[in-house]
């Protein structure tokens, strides 16, 4: 079955919404008996989002108000569209597509529209979502994600399958969501909590904080710091703009950053433990009763509670094992290594 209809000069009036702002759909096309398996859209200048969540009658919502955020009459709405948009929305083979196109390629911001979309679908749903002037939502969803963003940040939970994001200009926030995660943004942070699988996060605008994460973990930033809390599995972490702080680590762990101190408090080392910092202090908290092969070197190593170690040990470099050996623990330090015990 194939549902089309398009706006150039204005849609037929029963399917227009009463309001004009960003709370009140412009327009609400109902989308029960098209079972979509697929959603696609692009627009320039608005947010998008999907949500699969039950209970929601499935249906797809347009919101159009001014960038200035000024209220537009019906009227106002209609001639711009008219005279300035090119937009579509077609279901075809159970695939909803949403696209808004601009027809003058230099037309002033401060005359343009936003134009966003909020849509219902079935939880098993793929997307493919543009958009270069607002942010993206999704949630409660099943099935491979991918969109991007040049002005806006990205929020998703509750997504299970293969997710791929891109903003150059927002933060991101990911939650109870895996399987494969791959985010990045150049001009935000990034919050990421309870998540499972592969996951890989990139930011050069912001720092990172990672809490409940089991996998493969990824998570590098150019411009801030790293937060970590209860890490499972494997995590590869650095920074060059800020300190590094991991707590509750139950993991094969590698950390590097050159623009501050980092602290690492473990639970139990996994395969390997790699620290490094090129512009401040190392403070390492060990577990007492796990073999370890120590490799420690900095302006000065300290510690009172080499217990059972067997090695080599000066003011600046330790090297030897504990408890009979066994995970290899690396740290280099521009500055003091401080090593405690728990």
């Amino acid at each position: 079955m194939k549902t089309y209809f398009t706006l150039f000069l204005v849609a037929c009036q029963s399917v227009w919404a009463l309001g004009q702002n960003d709370k009140t759909p412009y327009m609400t096309k109902s989308l029960a008996a098209d079972a979509i398996r697929s959603v696609v859209v692009s627009t320039s200048a608005g947010g998008i989002q999907v949500s699969g969540e039950s209970g929601q009658a499935p249906r797809i919502e347009v919101y159009i108000q001014d960038n200035h955020g000024h209220e537009l009459s019906k009227g106002e709405i209609e001639k711009r569209l008219n005279d300035d948009y090119d937009m579509s929305i077609t279901v075809n083979n159970h695939e909803l597509q949403a696209i808004v196109k601009n027809r003058h390629m230099n037309m002033r911001w401060s005359e343009s529209m936003s134009i966003s979309f909020k849509i219902y679908v079935p939880e098993q749903v793929n997307t493919d979502l543009k958009t270069s002037g607002g942010g993206i939502e999704l949630d409660h969803l099943k099935g491979n994600e991918n969109f991007s963003t040049s002005g806006g940040g990205l929020e998703m939970s509750y997504l299970t399958g293969t997710i791929h994001g891109r903003t150059s200009g927002g933060g991101i926030q990911v939650s109870n969501s895996g399987d494969d995660i791959d985010l990045s943004t150049s001009g935000g942070g990034i919050t990421a909590a309870d998540c499972k699988g592969k996951i890989r996060l990139m930011t050069s605008g912001g720092g990172i904080q990672l809490r409940n994460l089991k996998g493969e973990i990824t998570a590098h930033t150019s411009g801030g710091g790293v937060e970590a809390g209860n890490i499972e599995g494997e995590l590869e972490t650095g920074s060059s703009g800020g300190s590094i702080d991991l707590r509750d680590m139950n993991c094969s762990l590698s950390a590097n950053t050159s623009g501050g101190s980092l602290r690492a408090q473990i639970k139990q080392v996994g395969k390997f433990l790699k620290l490094g910092t090129s512009s401040g202090n190392i403070d390492l908290e060990l577990p007492a009763r796990q073999g370890l092969d120590l490799d420690l070197y900095g302006e000065s190593v300290n510690s009172h509670e080499f217990n059972g170690f067997k090695g080599t040990f000066d003011e600046r470099h330790v090297k030897g094992s504990v408890n009979g050996g066994g995970a290899e623990v690396d740290a280099h330090a521009s500055g003091n290594i401080n090593v405690t015990f728990n």
